[in-house]
């Protein structure tokens, strides 16, 4: 599987965990929930938008080592 295809799957899964957390957060409206969000999901955003600019880079790495081995 390429980077890209990987980075993109990152991206939808993303997408996917923000649509099925609003809507539990929809019945789930309590101190604990909004520090389950704080806590976790509003600081897992960062980190996969940094994965995913780490993996654009990587996958230019490995392309040009690809051209210059090739």
């Amino acid at each position: 599987m390429s980077m890209g295809v990987s980075r993109a799957r990152l991206a939808a899964a993303l997408k996917q965990l923000r649509v099925h957390w609003d809507l539990v957060k929809a019945k789930w409206d309590d101190p604990v929930s909004a520090e389950f969000d704080r806590k976790f999901l509003q600081t897992l955003e960062p980190k996969i938008r940094a994965a995913a600019t780490a993996m654009e880079k990587m996958e230019k790495v490995l392309a040009q080592a690809r051209h210059d081995c090739g």
